[in-house]
């Protein structure tokens, strides 16, 4: 292994966070600071991608909101992300699904794992 790796893999924690996969709806709990203000919100949606390895992966997550589409990018290993829930595991046939920026309404659905 590389020195940069080694000392990456030092410095990020492992976190039990659940394994999910493009075509799966989940919910990210986050932190929020705002001044002296802390928050949690959530992001409920798709996840479009997973991208990258180690320290640097990330995963974005796309829903609608009000008819127009938002994209969210989240780093795995975020000290900000305070848990994951899954909520619907999807099928799709393709590891990265961009197709869903074209599609609306029923057309942009995706088919539920029994």
């Amino acid at each position: 292994m590389n020195i940069t790796e080694t000392i990456a893999k030092e410095l990020t924690k492992n976190r039990d966070l659940p394994s999910f996969k493009a075509g799966d709806n989940i919910t990210v709990y986050y932190t929020i600071k705002e001044g002296d203000k802390q928050r949690t919100q959530f992001f409920k949606g798709d996840v479009i991608q997973r991208k990258g390895s180690g320290a640097t992966e990330t995963f974005t997550i796309r829903k609608i909101s009000h008819s127009i589409g938002v994209e969210r990018i989240f780093p795995i290993n975020s000290p900000l992300i305070e848990k994951i829930e899954i909520n619907k595991v999807g099928r799709v046939r393709r590891a990265r699904i961009f197709y869903l920026r074209e599609l609306t309404g029923k057309k942009a659905r995706i088919r539920e794992e029994k």
